[in-house]
């Protein structure tokens, strides 16, 4: 068995205890970090390697940034979303590893949605389609993991008119998140689940972690040869329950070796 997570953490530095406890007893042989707001350099690699763990960073000073953990060595990187060589904002990065092709992605949010914002969300989805398309094509088993920052449908949301303006949740956001599955993606958790409103984020105003008011935008996108190896799916909800949490909650799968 192959255990890959993804965890939005909200500044790594922030909530190091915690990433460190979780790390420590949820164990995942792979974890994509999102949303590390820090350099590379400034990672703290030492305490996570401490913990038998391989770290590859694409960070950014206070912002965005992302990491691969894995157990194993971490090989063939890519960083950086192909497709805009002036794009500087770190959100993407891919690796092998396990005999898997993984990558950590943090798509952009896009609000306000009649700002600039808007559109960088939708044409770095085309992007990213492009190269789903590309990783296809190689046919190996290949996790696409991250926060999405898209809410599906109805039953991913606490109040799906509350969000009728939003960008996660606008008709384009999601047809474009449905361009990436239609290629051939399975989308790990609702493959296994089908009962509505169960979270992965929860945000930090009116108690909405108490009144379980939360949003399913963190997904874990298998190809079919890792779709085939599925054998367990669900939401880590007990980080989300700590001390100076993350917004965020994990997402894992289980594969098959």
């Amino acid at each position: 068995m192959v255990t890959i997570a993804t965890w939005n953490v909200n500044s790594i530095k922030a909530r190091l205890p915690n990433a460190l406890d979780w790390l420590k007893d949820f164990a995942p042989d792979v974890a994509l970090l999102q949303e590390v707001k820090c350099l590379a350099e400034n990672f703290p690699r030492l305490e996570i390697e401490d913990l038998g763990y391989n770290v590859a960073v694409v960070g950014q000073k206070s912002y965005n940034g992302v990491a691969l953990l894995s157990k194993e060595p971490l090989e063939d990187l890519q960083e950086g979303l192909p497709g805009d060589d002036d794009d500087e904002q770190a959100r993407y990065l891919e690796a092998t590893t396990f005999g898997l092709r993984v990558a950590s992605i943090y798509l952009p949010n896009g609000n306000p949605i009649d700002t600039e914002k808007f559109p960088y969300k939708l044409a770095w989805m085309e992007r990213l389609r492009a190269r789903a398309e590309a990783l296809l094509a190689l046919e190996e088993p290949t996790i696409l993991g991250g926060d999405y920052n898209v809410i599906q449908n109805d039953d991913d949301v606490y109040d799906p008119k509350a969000f009728a303006d939003d960008a996660l949740f606008q008709p384009e956001t999601r047809a474009a998140f449905r361009r990436i599955l239609n290629l051939g993606f399975t989308e790990a958790y609702r493959a296994l689940h089908h009962e509505a409103h169960r979270y992965s984020f929860w945000d930090y105003q009116g108690g909405a972690w108490q009144k379980d008011n939360g949003l399913r935008i963190d997904h874990l996108l298998l190809s079919p040869q890792a779709a085939d190896r599925l054998e367990d799916c669900d939401i880590d909800r007990k980080p989300r329950g700590q001390p100076k949490a993350s917004d965020h909650t994990p997402v894992w799968c289980r594969l098959l070796a």
